[in-house]
């Protein structure tokens, strides 16, 4: 198997609702559910891995506070050598909604201090030699982010493959933040986004045709994938055909981090030498079992019969 990393944010996600309506300010809404669990996109994607029985390795930081010290004993090993901030740790606090959407309020906390230093602190490049290095949360890790040239060139000359999801901006997909995100595109082997930013980053509504558009603008073979929640999921390979993958019919019960599992399904099949059709077909039936169970479950180990495959 293919070595497996994450790179990015980690923090406390406190998740509660249903809320109908919206509360109107100065009142008080009783909801039915709370969670307080481990969130981010690189902690999602790394706990998705644990639960799979995944081997991957996960770079992050932490604030000096009981949340930081939380956060790093749900990695255990994995994150002894993660740095401690002086912020406190970053807390999202979620909203969920009948229909399934949710709002976040998030504080900015320890993540913009998330540095190349610290990346290169956790990860060594000669363990990830050949593998896969999945590098998310990047509109919220300012320091790291202010460095994406330096980690990329780190990238190649370990010959690790960077897959990118960048997460949404909390400005929205401005001018400015989708030339950001191009401009790391060109950089990477694989792309994950959901449909929306696909779309809207390719300036096209047609997905197949936006998946395609960003395929263009990636490293020579690269990989482009579009999640598309119910839908499914769709990916422009190395050849440049489109594959598909159709979602079961699920009842959806907790969609937070939906895509994030997916990303870890993903990967995790392309890290034991699966082809592209058998890794999408993986990670969206992982995704749609997580989002529709309660505690979350994820299937159990991701083993496959070895086949013959080229990295994507």
């Amino acid at each position: 198997m293919h070595p497996l990393a994450v790179i990015g944010n980690v923090n406390v996600d406190l998740i509660v609702g249903p809320v109908v309506p919206w509360p109107t300010a100065g009142t008080e809404t009783v909801v039915d559910h709370d969670d307080l669990r481990v969130g981010g996109q690189a902690g999602n994607t790394g706990l998705a891995w644990q639960a799979l029985g995944v081997d991957f390795e996960i770079a992050a930081n932490v604030g000096d506070d009981q949340f930081g010290h939380w956060l790093r004993e749900a990695f255990g090993p994995r994150a002894y050598k993660w740095p401690v901030r002086s912020e406190s740790t970053t807390l999202s606090v979620g909203m969920t909604h009948p229909d399934g959407e949710r709002t976040f309020f998030t504080t900015r906390g320890h993540l913009p201090r998330f540095s190349l230093a610290d990346v290169l602190s956790v990860l060594e490049g000669k363990r990830l030699a050949g593998g896969y290095a999945l590098l998310c949360g990047s509109f919220l890790t300012d320091d790291l982010t202010r460095d994406y040239e330096a980690f990329f060139d780190w990238a190649d000359g370990h010959d690790i493959a960077v897959a990118l999801d960048t997460g949404w901006p909390m400005q929205g997909w401005t001018p400015a933040n989708c030339k950001a995100a191009r401009a790391w595109l060109a950089r990477c082997d694989l792309a994950l986004f959901n449909e929306v930013e696909t779309v809207t980053l390719a300036g096209t509504p047609d997905p197949a045709d936006a998946a395609r558009q960003i395929q263009s603008l990636m490293k020579k073979g690269a990989t482009a994938v579009v999640k598309r929640g119910p839908e499914g999921a769709i990916a422009v390979g190395q050849a440049g055909t489109l594959v598909t993958a159709a979602a079961p019919d699920v009842k959806v019960v907790d969609t937070i981090g939906a895509g994030d599992v997916f990303n870890a399904a993903f990967l995790a099949a392309l890290a034991q030498d699966q082809p592209l059709t058998a890794a999408l077909e993986a990670a969206t039936r992982v995704a749609s079992r997580a989002i529709s169970t309660l505690p979350r479950n994820y299937g159990g180990p991701m083993h496959f019969e070895v086949a013959t495959h080229e990295r994507a």
